[in-house]
């Protein structure tokens, strides 16, 4: 779902040609010498506000759910169309955006909603369906790997929802197992993962990983780590090798490693990283590594809200990167998704002084029909979008 415009007018991204062919922006970021923790006042949240904010975005899900339990379609086209080669792009497309609905309907819809309750059946039957059938589009189109990543969270949600329920969770374990299977047969040459392959397209890719593909991936196995489904140790090393070596001293991290060279271009400084930070510095810790520390995650939470305009003036554009920093559009609820994430990570006193910012965001930036959207992406946005935000919603709870 990342993409980059150094073909922006054939809607495909060249790696190797950097994040955006036709030169840097004039925009310049402002970093201090000392990094700014003072948070500003802001009116307090309201439960009942987050409530109904919650409930309004359940209804978006629920009414905007395909017959047959997926969310999303390769409708709503425009002049310039992210590279999608049909129909195995769309397969992970859809494959990625129903686990996300999926696992925010389990995550905030109450038991006793009944048809939020019928709408989750209805996406487990689909996933149980469809997620063993999914693979790489082409040698070139790697965006399965996105679906394996979120189909690995929603099992893992849908694992503590059968409960008590030894056949259907056996299921889902064989189910997380073939999804670990499928990250380790298109993990990079050197570990992690990357969504193209613009070099030799062979059997096992050979494009460099890219920094927040390895975090989204690893907090997922992470996850799955925890109900005691083990992921393969060697992948795992591997991956958080690959997402440490693109770690700058700050933790900004590069967009991917073939920018290794060019460190200090927008993209790669903190501006440009802030929705990648979150992912990375989380996945890091959720996996004990010592140098993410409760500070890291909490100067970088900070940034995320006084330097939130860094994402915000890239949500909505409809090319990806071409805003200041070269941030794209679909960095905004992903990256807020994992500072939630983040702010799990620390201890209930500091939970509680970042909780009201982050869920301010989402407030202020619901839709008048209860969703959220950051890029348009075909028919996939509003609903990856309204899942990305529940689920930071309900962390700021």
């Amino acid at each position: 779902m990342r993409f980059s415009l150094a073909c922006v007018t054939i809607g495909c991204v060249l790696q190797w040609m950097g994040v955006i062919a036709t030169g840097e922006s004039s925009a310049q970021e402002i970093v201090p010498a000392t990094d700014p923790q003072s948070l500003p006042s802001i009116e307090p949240i309201d439960s009942g506000q987050v409530d109904a904010s919650l409930a309004r975005g359940i209804a978006f899900l629920i009414e905007d759910q395909n017959p047959n339990g997926s969310w999303g379609s390769a409708t709503k086209t425009k002049g310039l169309n992210i590279f999608a080669p049909v129909p195995g792009a769309h397969h992970a497309f859809r494959a990625g955006t129903t686990s996300l609905c999926l696992s925010a309907l389990l995550e905030t819809a109450p038991e006793d909603d009944t048809a939020a309750q019928a709408s989750i059946d209805r996406a487990e039957d689909w996933l149980f369906e469809h997620i063993s059938h999914l693979r790489r589009a082409t040698g070139d189109a790697i965006y399965n790997v996105w679906g394996h990543c979120y189909a690995i969270q929603a099992l893992v949600r849908l694992h503590q929802r059968h409960d008590g329920d030894a056949e259907k969770q056996e299921r889902i374990v064989k189910l997380l197992n073939e999804q670990f299977e499928r990250l380790q047969r298109y993990e990079s040459v050197d570990g992690g993962w990357g969504y193209y392959d613009f070099r030799y397209q062979a059997n096992q890719p050979t494009s460099d990983s890219i920094s927040f593909v390895n975090g989204a991936i690893l907090v997922a196995l992470a996850e799955a780590n925890e109900i005691g489904v083990k992921p393969p140790d060697r992948m795992v090393d591997r991956a958080i090798a690959a997402l440490q070596r693109q770690q700058k001293p700050d933790f900004s991290y590069l967009y991917g490693e073939y920018l290794k060279d060019r460190p200090a271009r927008e993209i790669n400084r903190p501006g440009g990283s802030l929705g990648r930070s979150q992912c990375c510095n989380v996945a890091l810790r959720m996996w004990n590594q010592p140098e993410v520390t409760d500070d890291v995650l909490s100067k970088w939470l900070t940034r995320l809200y006084l330097r939130n305009g860094w994402l915000d003036i890239g949500r909505k554009r409809p090319i990806p990167h071409e805003s200041w920093m070269q941030v794209a559009g679909y960095f905004y609820y992903f990256g807020h998704y994992y500072g939630a994430f983040a702010l799990e990570q620390l201890p209930a006193k500091q939970q509680k002084r970042f909780a009201p910012y982050l869920a301010k965001l989402m407030l202020d930036r619901q839709e008048k029909n209860g969703s959220w959207w950051d890029y348009p992406l075909y028919d996939y946005h509003r609903p990856y979008g309204t899942a990305f935000a529940l689920m930071t919603l309900h962390r700021c709870r």
